[in-house]
């Protein structure tokens, strides 16, 4: 499903009247066989693009919070769907309406609450894991404080990332910038009091070539992982809401983050899936809502997996025991066949997994502040063992630098 805008051209008493609208159709020939029941003829055809405000709004969750809150106030005295409809038809702001506009052209089309969320292309897929999970157990208000629970968690822990890389990447930048525009200075000044024993200058210049070598290195690596970084951000911003592409299957191959991502697509699946199975959802709908939880591949293929095996008829604890999931919980699902028993095990999991991934966000933070400090202490080291080697003292060092630049 797709959001187009075409220019059509309407036959009326006073002439041909052209006008623009929106579709949330899944390709032009839908759009096309639409205008055309309505009497029209379609002139152009273009898939919707946001502008780069609107993806900003969009992809806020201060803006995701106040929308599901929204919706959760005014579902006490209507359904949730409706509730969505009246919050679209109250937005006078035009960025808004447009962020807006793929739901307004689900709900028009008779698809569900969920549905229209889903076209806004702004939640994750762990947020509407919930919100599904919770529109399948008739319980979708009550789903919504979870589901910003989750959002607001999610947000903390950005944060905290953000927060830590910023500081660290301002000490690399710092110790970057140093590096760069004083590497010539020092070596100049090194090149300029070479020894005069012909024995000792040839060992002064394997040094300074070796300091040269050492310093281009570390300039090169970090340029070269802040690259990485922009770009894997900038990709992640953009692709939000996507299942998989080439930057986030880099990203998952790198060991320690591989694994705390697929800590937290665990810990929202199987909460999706507890939920779900407590609010007496079909075991079939409950797998696959849940196999939508995640953006992670192996989240997914876990749970489509396991219901292609309990549809050939295998049981539910040994269709529920397999990779990735470690030893100790697949001991636990492999005995259950109760499906209020297998709630409360999927819920114990997820508690599990969230804990795991906060250990590993905090092991990632401390391990980014040791490599940071390695890198300035490989930095200056290399300085200070060039100048032990060559008899010199910093003090002359500096002095020397001061005096070549006045």
């Amino acid at each position: 499903m797709q959001q187009w805008i075409a220019k059509i051209a309407y036959d009326s008493k006073f002439g041909t009247k052209v006008k623009t609208e929106t579709f949330y159709l899944p390709t032009q020939d839908e759009v096309r066989k639409t205008v055309k029941k309505n009497g029209g003829y379609v002139l152009t055809i273009r898939p919707y693009e946001r502008t780069p405000l609107e993806r900003l709004i969009a992809r806020s969750s201060w803006w995701q919070v106040q929308l599901l809150r929204g919706i959760q106030f005014r579902s006490t005295a209507t359904s949730p769907g409706v509730a969505l409809w009246n919050i679209i038809q109250a937005e006078t702001n035009p960025t808004r309406q447009n962020i807006l506009a793929p739901a307004r052209e689900a709900l028009s089309r008779g698809l569900s609450v969920i549905d229209a969320l889903k076209s806004l292309r702004i939640f994750d897929h762990g947020t509407l894991a919930i919100l599904a999970a919770s529109e399948k157990a008739n319980k979708l208000a009550e789903g919504i404080p979870h589901a910003i629970q989750a959002i607001t968690l999610k947000r903390k822990n950005t944060r905290a990332i953000v927060g830590t890389l910023s500081w660290l990447g301002f000490d690399v930048f710092t110790i970057v910038s140093s590096l760069y525009y004083g590497k010539d200075m020092v070596l100049d000044w090194f090149r300029g009091n070479p020894p005069q024993d012909p024995e000792e200058l040839e060992r002064f210049e394997q040094v300074v070539s070796s300091l040269e070598l050492t310093w281009d290195t570390l300039i090169y690596m970090a340029i070269a992982i802040t690259v990485f970084m922009v770009w894997a951000i900038i990709s992640f911003f953009m692709n939000r809401g996507k299942r998989d592409w080439p930057t986030a299957r880099i990203v998952r191959k790198i060991p320690l983050i591989g694994s705390y991502l697929r800590d937290l697509g665990f810990a929202d699946s199987m909460a999706a899936a507890s939920r779900m199975l407590k609010g007496s959802v079909p075991i079939n709908s409950t797998l696959e809502q849940s196999a939508e939880a995640s953006s992670i591949p192996e989240v997914y293929e876990y749970w489509i997996n396991t219901a292609k095996d309990l549809q050939r008829g295998v049981s539910l604890g040994a269709a529920l025991d397999r990779p990735p999931l470690n030893k100790g919980e697949r001991l636990e699902l492999a005995s259950l066949a109760d499906i209020k028993q297998v709630a409360t095990v999927m819920e114990s999991i997820s508690e599990m997994r969230a804990q795991a991934a906060k250990t590993k966000h905090s092991l990632i933070v401390w391990l980014a502040f040791g490599i940071t400090g390695l890198y300035l202490a490989i930095a200056f080291g290399s300085a200070i063992y060039a100048l032990t080697v060559m008899n010199m003292s910093m003090d002359s060092m500096m002095g020397g630098l001061m005096q070549g630049a006045l």
